[in-house]
């Protein structure tokens, strides 16, 4: 399903418990922050501070309406109050925001993202899981807030992962693109990294099954 008239993309993220101007801000926030890094950092550190402080921002905002958090396996969630879906932030290449363009996340993921694309491990009650978020985690749905810099222009999406070919999450059961009016160009790459430790599996291409 794609989602491509503004009205509908607002609907479609109420429905959610999202809103435009949830992401919205998380990015800006993150990009102000990411922009205090200087020459003495890591070469990386822009794009790393972009990733964990865009999560942290839309964790902050979530958590006091009830959300859970983890940050499990490196990969940062917002949980549903229902337990019903996660988002987690990670940067993207191709046209994000273009629904007549492909997309897929900008660096290699591992087993650990592979996990959560495939949605159909075995429930085990009585898990720590089981405790904490009432189902397995990595059974939760997880929606990508995908995020892209390109000549100097910021865009953005919310996706829903269906399949991983290789180590590249590239198909999706939903988009919706974001509008982003204000947001200024962050003047630093923002891909990297936004899943530390995350490649270390091999190439496997799992499904999404399920609503």
């Amino acid at each position: 399903m794609q989602n491509q008239d503004p009205q509908r993309c607002a609907q479609r993220l109420a429905e959610l418990d999202f809103s435009n101007d949830l992401f919205l801000r998380a990015l800006d926030l993150a990009a102000e922050d990411a922009r205090k890094c200087t020459n003495f950092d890591a070469p990386a550190m822009p794009g790393i501070t972009f990733w964990s402080r865009t999560n942290r921002y839309l964790a902050e905002s979530l958590i006091p309406e009830g959300w859970a958090w983890t940050s499990r396996d490196s990969i940062l969630r917002a949980i549903h109050p229902n337990r019903t879906h996660a988002v987690t932030a990670i940067s993207a290449s191709g046209g994000v925001g273009n629904l007549n363009a492909s997309v897929r996340s900008k660096n290699p993921k591992g087993r650990k993202m592979a996990r959560l694309v495939e949605l159909n491990g075995q429930l085990a009650l009585g898990t720590h899981d089981e405790v904490l978020f009432g189902r397995e985690l990595d059974e939760i749905p997880t929606w990508c807030l995908l995020y892209q810099r390109s000549h100097g222009v910021m865009t953005a999406e919310l996706s829903l992962p269906v399949r991983m070919h290789g180590k590249f999450v590239d198909e999706w059961q939903e988009r919706i693109p974001l509008d982003l009016p204000g947001l200024s160009d962050p003047g630093f790459d923002v891909t990297l990294l936004d899943d530390p430790g995350d490649d270390d599996g091999p190439e496997v291409v799992v499904e999404f099954v399920g609503g």
